[in-house]
Protein backbone atom coordinates (compact mmCIF):
# COMPACT_ATOMS: atom_id res chain seq x y z
CA UNK A 1 0.00 0.00 0.00
CA UNK A 2 1.14 3.55 -0.72
CA UNK A 3 1.78 6.08 2.09
CA UNK A 4 -1.31 7.94 0.83
CA UNK A 5 -3.44 4.85 1.40
CA UNK A 6 -2.06 4.50 4.91
CA UNK A 7 -2.85 8.13 5.69
CA UNK A 8 -6.42 7.78 4.42
CA UNK A 9 -7.06 4.37 5.96
CA UNK A 10 -7.79 2.69 2.64
CA UNK A 11 -5.30 -0.05 3.49
CA UNK A 12 -6.84 -1.05 6.83
CA UNK A 13 -9.31 -3.70 5.67
CA UNK A 14 -7.06 -5.28 2.98
CA UNK A 15 -4.11 -5.42 5.37
CA UNK A 16 -6.28 -6.72 8.21
CA UNK A 17 -7.52 -9.54 5.98
CA UNK A 18 -3.93 -10.52 5.11
CA UNK A 19 -2.87 -10.48 8.76
CA UNK A 20 -5.95 -12.48 9.80
CA UNK A 21 -5.22 -15.20 7.25
CA UNK A 22 -1.61 -15.61 8.38
CA UNK A 23 -2.40 -15.45 12.10
CA UNK A 24 -5.11 -18.08 11.78
CA UNK A 25 -2.66 -20.38 10.01
CA UNK A 26 -0.22 -19.97 12.89
CA UNK A 27 -2.96 -20.41 15.46
CA UNK A 28 -4.21 -23.63 13.89
CA UNK A 29 -0.68 -25.08 13.89
CA UNK A 30 -0.23 -24.13 17.56
CA UNK A 31 -3.67 -25.47 18.50
CA UNK A 32 -3.08 -28.78 16.71
CA UNK A 33 0.09 -29.42 18.67
CA UNK A 34 -1.54 -28.29 21.89
CA UNK A 35 -4.52 -30.61 21.39
CA UNK A 36 -2.28 -33.63 20.88
CA UNK A 37 -0.21 -32.81 23.95
CA UNK A 38 -3.31 -32.19 26.08
CA UNK A 39 -4.92 -35.45 24.94
CA UNK A 40 -1.84 -37.41 25.97
CA UNK A 41 -1.70 -35.73 29.38
CA UNK A 42 -5.41 -36.30 30.00
CA UNK A 43 -5.12 -39.96 29.13
CA UNK A 44 -2.29 -40.28 31.60
CA UNK A 45 -4.27 -38.43 34.27
CA UNK A 46 -7.30 -40.67 33.80
CA UNK A 47 -5.06 -43.71 34.04
CA UNK A 48 -3.36 -42.44 37.19
CA UNK A 49 -6.67 -41.63 38.91
CA UNK A 50 -8.53 -44.62 37.47
CA UNK A 51 -11.10 -42.36 35.81
CA UNK A 52 -13.27 -43.25 32.84
CA UNK A 53 -11.81 -42.09 29.55
CA UNK A 54 -13.18 -41.50 26.07
CA UNK A 55 -15.09 -38.22 26.05
CA UNK A 56 -17.66 -38.17 23.26
CA UNK A 57 -19.46 -35.15 21.87
CA UNK A 58 -23.01 -36.48 21.57
CA UNK A 59 -24.70 -34.36 18.88
CA UNK A 60 -28.03 -34.83 20.57
CA UNK A 61 -26.89 -33.20 23.80
CA UNK A 62 -24.56 -30.30 22.96
CA UNK A 63 -24.36 -27.53 20.35
CA UNK A 64 -27.79 -28.46 19.07
CA UNK A 65 -28.41 -24.90 17.83
CA UNK A 66 -24.86 -24.00 16.81
CA UNK A 67 -24.51 -23.75 13.03
CA UNK A 68 -20.75 -23.21 12.91
CA UNK A 69 -17.66 -22.52 15.00
CA UNK A 70 -14.82 -20.53 13.42
CA UNK A 71 -11.42 -19.93 14.99
CA UNK A 72 -10.68 -16.29 15.83
CA UNK A 73 -7.33 -14.55 16.20
CA UNK A 74 -6.20 -14.20 19.82
CA UNK A 75 -5.55 -10.83 21.51
CA UNK A 76 -1.92 -11.75 22.16
CA UNK A 77 -1.27 -12.64 18.52
CA UNK A 78 -2.87 -9.41 17.28
CA UNK A 79 -0.88 -7.33 19.76
CA UNK A 80 2.32 -9.09 18.68
CA UNK A 81 1.96 -7.93 15.07
CA UNK A 82 0.33 -4.59 15.93
CA UNK A 83 2.10 -3.28 19.05
CA UNK A 84 1.18 0.02 20.67
CA UNK A 85 3.51 2.72 19.35
CA UNK A 86 5.33 5.06 21.78
CA UNK A 87 3.18 7.93 20.46
CA UNK A 88 -0.06 6.00 21.08
CA UNK A 89 1.12 4.96 24.53
CA UNK A 90 1.86 8.57 25.45
CA UNK A 91 -1.57 9.65 24.18
CA UNK A 92 -3.42 7.05 26.23
CA UNK A 93 -1.40 7.52 29.42
CA UNK A 94 -1.72 11.31 29.36
CA UNK A 95 -5.41 11.31 28.52
CA UNK A 96 -6.33 8.71 31.12
CA UNK A 97 -4.61 10.85 33.73
CA UNK A 98 -6.41 13.99 32.58
CA UNK A 99 -9.85 12.39 32.35
CA UNK A 100 -9.42 10.68 35.69
CA UNK A 101 -8.38 13.96 37.29
CA UNK A 102 -11.40 15.70 35.77
CA UNK A 103 -13.85 13.04 36.92
CA UNK A 104 -12.31 13.08 40.41
CA UNK A 105 -12.64 16.86 40.60
CA UNK A 106 -8.88 17.34 40.85
CA UNK A 107 -8.89 19.29 37.58
CA UNK A 108 -11.49 21.68 36.17
CA UNK A 109 -10.83 20.52 32.59
CA UNK A 110 -14.07 19.18 31.09
CA UNK A 111 -13.93 15.82 29.30
CA UNK A 112 -15.73 15.86 25.93
CA UNK A 113 -16.30 12.58 24.10
CA UNK A 114 -17.19 13.42 20.49
CA UNK A 115 -17.50 11.23 17.43
CA UNK A 116 -19.82 9.10 15.31
CA UNK A 117 -22.51 6.93 16.81
CA UNK A 118 -20.54 3.99 15.40
CA UNK A 119 -17.58 3.71 13.06
CA UNK A 120 -18.22 1.90 9.79
CA UNK A 121 -15.55 3.33 7.47
CA UNK A 122 -11.88 3.54 8.57
CA UNK A 123 -11.07 6.21 5.98
CA UNK A 124 -13.86 8.52 7.13
CA UNK A 125 -13.00 7.82 10.77
CA UNK A 126 -9.39 8.88 10.23
CA UNK A 127 -10.41 12.03 8.35
CA UNK A 128 -12.78 12.90 11.18
CA UNK A 129 -10.01 12.16 13.71
CA UNK A 130 -7.70 14.59 11.93
CA UNK A 131 -10.28 17.38 12.20
CA UNK A 132 -11.13 16.59 15.82
CA UNK A 133 -7.45 16.48 16.69
CA UNK A 134 -7.11 20.10 15.58
CA UNK A 135 -10.05 21.07 17.81
CA UNK A 136 -8.49 19.16 20.70
CA UNK A 137 -5.34 21.24 20.36
CA UNK A 138 -7.33 24.48 20.13
CA UNK A 139 -9.30 23.87 23.33
CA UNK A 140 -6.65 21.94 25.23
CA UNK A 141 -6.55 24.35 28.18
CA UNK A 142 -10.22 23.87 29.03
CA UNK A 143 -11.36 20.61 27.42
CA UNK A 144 -10.01 17.08 27.28
CA UNK A 145 -11.38 16.04 23.88
CA UNK A 146 -11.62 12.27 23.32
CA UNK A 147 -12.85 10.68 20.09
CA UNK A 148 -15.91 8.50 20.32
CA UNK A 149 -14.66 5.45 18.39
CA UNK A 150 -17.39 2.88 18.98
CA UNK A 151 -17.10 -0.27 16.85
CA UNK A 152 -19.70 -2.42 18.62
CA UNK A 153 -23.34 -1.49 18.14
CA UNK A 154 -25.92 -2.50 20.76
CA UNK A 155 -29.21 -3.67 19.25
CA UNK A 156 -32.67 -3.65 20.77
CA UNK A 157 -33.60 -6.51 18.46
CA UNK A 158 -31.75 -7.07 15.17
CA UNK A 159 -29.45 -5.18 12.80
CA UNK A 160 -25.81 -4.47 11.99
CA UNK A 161 -23.79 -5.16 15.14
CA UNK A 162 -20.82 -2.95 14.33
CA UNK A 163 -17.52 -2.74 12.47
CA UNK A 164 -15.87 -5.26 14.81
CA UNK A 165 -18.30 -7.99 13.81
CA UNK A 166 -19.10 -7.12 10.20
CA UNK A 167 -16.35 -4.84 8.85
CA UNK A 168 -17.46 -5.25 5.22
CA UNK A 169 -21.08 -4.24 6.04
CA UNK A 170 -22.43 -7.15 4.00
CA UNK A 171 -23.32 -9.77 6.62
CA UNK A 172 -20.10 -11.68 5.88
CA UNK A 173 -19.18 -11.32 9.57
CA UNK A 174 -15.41 -11.58 9.21
CA UNK A 175 -14.77 -11.22 12.92
CA UNK A 176 -11.02 -11.82 12.85
CA UNK A 177 -10.63 -9.12 10.21
CA UNK A 178 -12.74 -6.75 12.30
CA UNK A 179 -10.74 -7.37 15.48
CA UNK A 180 -7.47 -6.66 13.69
CA UNK A 181 -8.90 -3.64 11.87
CA UNK A 182 -10.14 -1.95 15.04
CA UNK A 183 -6.74 -2.29 16.69
CA UNK A 184 -5.06 -0.88 13.61
CA UNK A 185 -7.55 1.99 13.45
CA UNK A 186 -7.31 2.87 17.15
CA UNK A 187 -3.55 2.72 16.87
CA UNK A 188 -3.56 5.29 14.08
CA UNK A 189 -6.02 7.60 15.82
CA UNK A 190 -4.03 7.62 19.07
CA UNK A 191 -0.81 8.00 17.07
CA UNK A 192 -2.23 11.38 16.00
CA UNK A 193 -2.33 12.37 19.67
CA UNK A 194 -6.11 11.93 19.86
CA UNK A 195 -7.35 9.58 22.64
CA UNK A 196 -10.30 7.28 22.04
CA UNK A 197 -13.45 6.11 23.83
CA UNK A 198 -15.28 2.85 23.19
CA UNK A 199 -18.39 1.01 24.33
CA UNK A 200 -17.33 -2.57 25.17
CA UNK A 201 -20.26 -4.92 24.68
CA UNK A 202 -18.54 -8.29 24.48
CA UNK A 203 -16.48 -9.66 27.36
CA UNK A 204 -13.52 -10.37 25.07
CA UNK A 205 -13.27 -7.40 22.68
CA UNK A 206 -11.56 -4.98 25.13
CA UNK A 207 -8.48 -7.21 25.18
CA UNK A 208 -7.90 -6.55 21.48
CA UNK A 209 -7.56 -2.84 22.23
CA UNK A 210 -5.38 -3.06 25.34
CA UNK A 211 -3.37 0.12 25.83
CA UNK A 212 -5.29 2.13 23.24
CA UNK A 213 -8.51 3.19 25.02
CA UNK A 214 -8.91 6.08 27.45
CA UNK A 215 -12.64 5.97 28.23
CA UNK A 216 -15.18 3.12 28.31
CA UNK A 217 -18.88 3.91 28.25
CA UNK A 218 -21.21 1.18 29.46
CA UNK A 219 -24.46 1.64 27.55
CA UNK A 220 -28.03 1.91 28.78
CA UNK A 221 -28.90 -1.65 27.74
CA UNK A 222 -26.00 -3.14 29.75
CA UNK A 223 -26.03 -0.95 32.86
CA UNK A 224 -28.04 -3.49 34.87
CA UNK A 225 -25.93 -6.44 33.74
CA UNK A 226 -23.85 -7.60 36.69
CA UNK A 227 -21.21 -9.21 34.48
CA UNK A 228 -20.65 -5.86 32.72
CA UNK A 229 -20.29 -4.14 36.09
CA UNK A 230 -17.79 -6.73 37.30
CA UNK A 231 -15.69 -6.51 34.14
CA UNK A 232 -15.64 -2.72 34.41
CA UNK A 233 -14.18 -3.09 37.91
CA UNK A 234 -11.01 -4.35 36.29
CA UNK A 235 -10.76 -1.97 33.31
CA UNK A 236 -7.61 0.13 33.01
CA UNK A 237 -9.79 2.82 31.41
CA UNK A 238 -12.02 5.46 32.96
CA UNK A 239 -15.57 4.03 33.05
CA UNK A 240 -18.97 5.69 32.81
CA UNK A 241 -22.38 4.03 33.23
CA UNK A 242 -25.43 5.41 31.45
CA UNK A 243 -28.84 5.50 33.04
CA UNK A 244 -31.17 2.77 31.80
CA UNK A 245 -33.36 3.21 28.65
CA UNK A 246 -36.44 3.92 30.76
CA UNK A 247 -34.52 6.64 32.60
CA UNK A 248 -33.43 5.02 35.87
CA UNK A 249 -30.49 6.97 37.25
CA UNK A 250 -30.53 4.63 40.23
CA UNK A 251 -29.52 1.76 37.93
CA UNK A 252 -26.40 3.68 36.94
CA UNK A 253 -25.64 4.55 40.58
CA UNK A 254 -25.94 0.86 41.50
CA UNK A 255 -23.55 0.02 38.65
CA UNK A 256 -21.01 2.56 39.92
CA UNK A 257 -21.16 1.05 43.41
CA UNK A 258 -20.59 -2.44 41.98
CA UNK A 259 -17.76 -1.41 39.64
CA UNK A 260 -15.86 0.41 42.38
CA UNK A 261 -15.63 -2.83 44.38
CA UNK A 262 -13.25 -5.76 43.75
CA UNK A 263 -14.67 -8.90 42.10
CA UNK A 264 -13.75 -12.44 41.09
CA UNK A 265 -15.25 -13.85 37.90
CA UNK A 266 -14.66 -16.18 35.00
CA UNK A 267 -12.66 -14.62 32.19
CA UNK A 268 -10.39 -15.43 29.27
CA UNK A 269 -6.67 -14.69 28.94
CA UNK A 270 -4.90 -13.05 25.99
CA UNK A 271 -4.27 -16.53 24.61
CA UNK A 272 -7.89 -17.67 24.91
CA UNK A 273 -7.45 -19.69 28.11
CA UNK A 274 -10.27 -19.70 30.67
CA UNK A 275 -9.16 -17.99 33.87
CA UNK A 276 -10.37 -16.74 37.23
CA UNK A 277 -10.00 -12.95 37.14
CA UNK A 278 -9.63 -10.97 40.36
CA UNK A 279 -10.06 -7.20 40.13
CA UNK A 280 -9.12 -4.28 42.38
CA UNK A 281 -12.22 -2.16 41.68
CA UNK A 282 -12.41 0.89 39.42
CA UNK A 283 -12.66 4.16 41.36
CA UNK A 284 -13.06 6.17 38.13
CA UNK A 285 -16.60 4.76 37.67
CA UNK A 286 -19.29 7.44 37.36
CA UNK A 287 -22.81 8.11 36.07
CA UNK A 288 -23.72 9.28 32.57
CA UNK A 289 -27.08 11.02 32.11
CA UNK A 290 -28.33 10.10 28.63
CA UNK A 291 -32.05 10.84 28.86
CA UNK A 292 -34.84 8.34 28.43
CA UNK A 293 -37.61 7.26 26.10
CA UNK A 294 -40.02 9.64 27.81
CA UNK A 295 -37.77 12.70 27.93
CA UNK A 296 -34.37 14.26 28.66
CA UNK A 297 -32.55 14.42 32.00
CA UNK A 298 -29.86 17.06 31.46
CA UNK A 299 -31.53 19.98 33.26
CA UNK A 300 -30.31 21.51 36.51
CA UNK A 301 -33.14 19.71 38.32
CA UNK A 302 -32.04 16.36 36.91
CA UNK A 303 -28.42 17.07 37.81
CA UNK A 304 -29.52 17.90 41.37
CA UNK A 305 -31.50 14.64 41.58
CA UNK A 306 -28.51 12.63 40.37
CA UNK A 307 -26.24 14.30 42.92
CA UNK A 308 -28.65 13.38 45.70
CA UNK A 309 -28.73 9.73 44.60
CA UNK A 310 -24.95 9.63 44.52
CA UNK A 311 -24.66 11.26 47.94
CA UNK A 312 -26.99 8.65 49.46
CA UNK A 313 -24.50 5.97 48.47
CA UNK A 314 -21.50 7.98 49.62
CA UNK A 315 -20.32 8.55 46.05
CA UNK A 316 -18.72 11.74 44.71
CA UNK A 317 -20.84 14.13 42.66
CA UNK A 318 -19.33 13.30 39.27
CA UNK A 319 -21.57 13.35 36.20
CA UNK A 320 -21.12 13.13 32.45
CA UNK A 321 -24.04 14.27 30.30
CA UNK A 322 -24.77 12.73 26.90
CA UNK A 323 -26.19 15.41 24.59
CA UNK A 324 -27.60 12.79 22.22
CA UNK A 325 -29.88 9.77 22.63
CA UNK A 326 -32.75 10.42 25.05
CA UNK A 327 -31.51 13.92 25.81
CA UNK A 328 -31.86 15.00 22.19
CA UNK A 329 -34.92 12.79 21.70
CA UNK A 330 -33.14 11.28 18.66
CA UNK A 331 -32.96 14.67 16.89
CA UNK A 332 -29.25 15.28 16.26
CA UNK A 333 -29.75 19.03 15.84
CA UNK A 334 -31.16 19.32 19.36
CA UNK A 335 -27.73 18.42 20.72
CA UNK A 336 -26.92 22.11 20.24
CA UNK A 337 -29.59 23.26 22.69
CA UNK A 338 -28.63 20.48 25.11
CA UNK A 339 -25.01 21.63 25.09
CA UNK A 340 -26.14 25.25 25.45
CA UNK A 341 -28.09 24.34 28.59
CA UNK A 342 -25.20 22.31 29.99
CA UNK A 343 -22.85 25.23 29.27
CA UNK A 344 -25.06 27.60 31.22
CA UNK A 345 -25.03 25.21 34.20
CA UNK A 346 -21.25 24.93 34.06
CA UNK A 347 -20.80 28.69 33.67
CA UNK A 348 -23.01 29.26 36.70
CA UNK A 349 -20.61 27.17 38.77
CA UNK A 350 -22.07 23.65 38.64
CA UNK A 351 -19.05 21.53 39.58
CA UNK A 352 -20.70 18.11 39.30
CA UNK A 353 -20.73 18.19 35.49
CA UNK A 354 -17.35 16.70 34.63
CA UNK A 355 -17.96 15.63 31.03
CA UNK A 356 -20.16 15.83 27.94
CA UNK A 357 -20.82 13.41 25.07
CA UNK A 358 -21.64 14.51 21.51
CA UNK A 359 -22.54 12.40 18.45
CA UNK A 360 -20.63 13.96 15.60
CA UNK A 361 -19.22 12.98 12.19
CA UNK A 362 -18.02 14.50 8.92
CA UNK A 363 -21.51 14.84 7.41
CA UNK A 364 -24.61 15.60 9.49
CA UNK A 365 -27.58 13.24 9.66
CA UNK A 366 -27.71 9.52 9.00
CA UNK A 367 -28.32 7.05 6.18
CA UNK A 368 -29.56 3.50 5.78
CA UNK A 369 -27.16 0.96 4.39
CA UNK A 370 -27.95 -1.89 2.02
CA UNK A 371 -25.98 -5.06 2.81
CA UNK A 372 -26.12 -5.93 -0.89
CA UNK A 373 -24.61 -2.59 -1.94
CA UNK A 374 -22.39 -1.31 0.89
CA UNK A 375 -20.21 0.57 -1.58
CA UNK A 376 -23.03 3.01 -2.37
CA UNK A 377 -22.95 4.69 1.03
CA UNK A 378 -22.46 8.44 1.30
CA UNK A 379 -18.96 9.13 2.57
CA UNK A 380 -18.63 10.40 6.14
CA UNK A 381 -22.27 10.00 7.21
CA UNK A 382 -23.46 7.74 10.02
CA UNK A 383 -25.30 4.50 9.28
CA UNK A 384 -26.68 4.30 12.82
CA UNK A 385 -27.76 7.33 14.92
CA UNK A 386 -27.76 10.75 13.26
CA UNK A 387 -24.82 13.06 14.03
CA UNK A 388 -23.97 16.75 13.78
CA UNK A 389 -21.08 17.74 11.50
CA UNK A 390 -17.58 18.88 12.51
CA UNK A 391 -18.37 22.57 12.05
CA UNK A 392 -21.30 22.31 14.44
CA UNK A 393 -19.14 20.30 16.82
CA UNK A 394 -16.56 23.08 16.83
CA UNK A 395 -19.25 25.57 17.85
CA UNK A 396 -20.36 23.36 20.73
CA UNK A 397 -16.79 22.86 21.92
CA UNK A 398 -16.35 26.63 21.91
CA UNK A 399 -19.48 27.03 24.08
CA UNK A 400 -18.22 24.42 26.54
CA UNK A 401 -14.71 25.89 26.71
CA UNK A 402 -16.11 29.35 27.49
CA UNK A 403 -18.33 27.83 30.17
CA UNK A 404 -15.34 26.13 31.80
CA UNK A 405 -13.49 29.45 31.81
CA UNK A 406 -16.47 31.13 33.52
CA UNK A 407 -16.68 28.37 36.10
CA UNK A 408 -12.95 28.67 36.76
CA UNK A 409 -13.22 32.42 37.32
CA UNK A 410 -16.11 31.94 39.75
CA UNK A 411 -14.12 29.34 41.69
CA UNK A 412 -11.13 31.68 41.93
CA UNK A 413 -13.10 34.54 43.46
Amino acid sequence: MTPEHRMTGQDILPESAQIAERLLEIQEAVNAGSRLHEAALLRQLCSDLKLETGYTNNPGLVDTRIAQKIAVVTPRAVAAVLPVSPESEQTTVMSRERVQAGIAGQSDRLTVVAGPCSIHDPAAALEYASGLSELRSKYNADLEVVMRAYTEKPRTELGWKGFTYDPYLDNSNKLSVGLIAIRMLMGRITHLGLPVATEPLNALTPQYLNGLVTYSGIGARNVTDQTSRERASGFSTVVGFKNSPEGSIQAAVDAVVAARAPHDFLGVSETGMTMQVSTKGNLTSHVILRGAQNGPNYSAAHVSEAKQLLAKRGLPSALVIDASHGNSQKDHKRQIEVVADISMQIASGEAAIRGVMIESFLVEGRQNHDVHNPGELKYGQSITDACVDLETTAGMLDMLARAVQDRRRKAER
